[in-house]
């Protein structure tokens, strides 16, 4: 690693384009994409379904479909240049740079291999160790996210255990080879409330005592404050906002994030009225010429239907794309 690279911010995202070949032709998924991530930091990706958010997610670790994505744009890691790795460099990267938790960790762990089995073999795929140190590794990695007797839970298949041991077997396995990166993509959202907590502690805690970087991925405004130093609000294939959680959250610029914070439930709200955001998120393929909030958005004015808004910079190290800033800040 260059001295250079060790300064400047773990990981770079500057226009990051996907764009995937369908039926109904070329749709854009993600429209120029930046992002910035430092070492130690956990960002925080909310928006609605269809945002971008896993698109953006899978785009950075490289396992989109290469035959229906063309991506463009840059993404840099420590210096270096991630979509020009191939064969054993991009292999490595996976799994052993940057790791990924997914949403459902009974679609993503292998069935008909124990948990120890697939944790001690991501270990000596990636360090070259022997499978008695690979298999020490799991045991330590089991316990590392507090899963109970967890050497007895090495020789379990993953429909012996719960949900949430299956998400904790899921974090083992994505943090066995001790990433620099973590992407965790809606991990909470397939369990009951109770877990939620308990794997959102334990993801923070874990996050603090390996200093890792997390880009953590929710339609959850109450979870992104709780996980997040920093977030970044998505609509249509676009970054629409961005800062420190504790600024965005409570006094957001974009109308659009003022709508998720309104129409999202959290405690205090008994005799309030939820505020939903009216109409449907955009149709990629058919994306309008403006603002592509616009349609939605109860400031909208003729010019945000003319001219697509740019992040542009504001007070308190934030971004926002939205042409009426200057009154949305006043």
């Amino acid at each position: 690693m260059s001295r250079k690279a060790a300064e400047g911010p773990l990981l770079d995202v500057r226009d990051l384009t996907v764009r995937f070949r369908t039926e109904r032709g070329t749709v854009t998924a993600l429209d120029a994409v930046s992002l910035s991530l430092e070492r130690g930091q956990v960002l925080g990706l909310i928006g609605e379904s269809g945002s971008g958010k896993s698109v953006t997610m899978r785009a950075l670790l490289r396992i989109l479909p290469p035959r229906r994505a063309e991506v463009s744009g840059t993404i840099t890691l420590d210096g270096r240049d991630v979509l020009a790795l191939k064969g054993k460099d991009l292999d490595s990267f996976r799994g052993g740079e940057a790791s990924m938790i997914f949403q459902e960790p009974a679609l993503s762990l292998d069935p008909v291999f124990t948990i120890g089995h697939q944790i001690a073999e991501a270990v000596v795929h990636h360090k070259g160790v022997t499978w008695q140190v690979a298999r020490a590794r799991a045991l330590e990695m089991l316990e590392l996210v507090k899963v109970p007797s967890a050497r007895s839970r090495l020789d379990n298949y993953p429909h012996e255990m719960s949900g949430g041991m299956r998400q904790r077997a899921m974090i083992a396995l994505a943090l066995s080879c001790s990433p620099r990166l973590l992407l965790a993509d809606e991990p909470t959202t397939a369990l009951d409330a109770t877990v939620q907590i308990q794997v959102i502690l334990l993801l923070r805690e874990l996050q603090k005592e390996l200093g890792m970087a997390i880009i953590f991925v929710t339609h959850d405004v109450g979870v992104a404050a709780e996980m997040s130093d920093r977030v970044a609000v998505m609509y249509g294939g676009r970054v629409i906002e961005t800062g420190p959680a504790s600024a965005v959250l409570k006094t957001p610029l974009h109308p659009y994030t003022d709508g998720l914070l309104s129409s999202t439930i959290h405690g205090g709200m008994s005799g309030q009225r939820i505020v939903a955001i009216p109409g449907m998120p955009p149709d990629l393929a058919d994306m309008p010429p403006g603002c592509a909030f616009a349609p939605r958005c109860p400031r909208v004015v003729a010019a945000c239907e003319q001219r697509r808004p740019l992040l542009s910079a504001t007070a308190q190290d934030r971004q926002v794309a939205c042409i009426r800033l200057a009154e949305t800040a006043a």
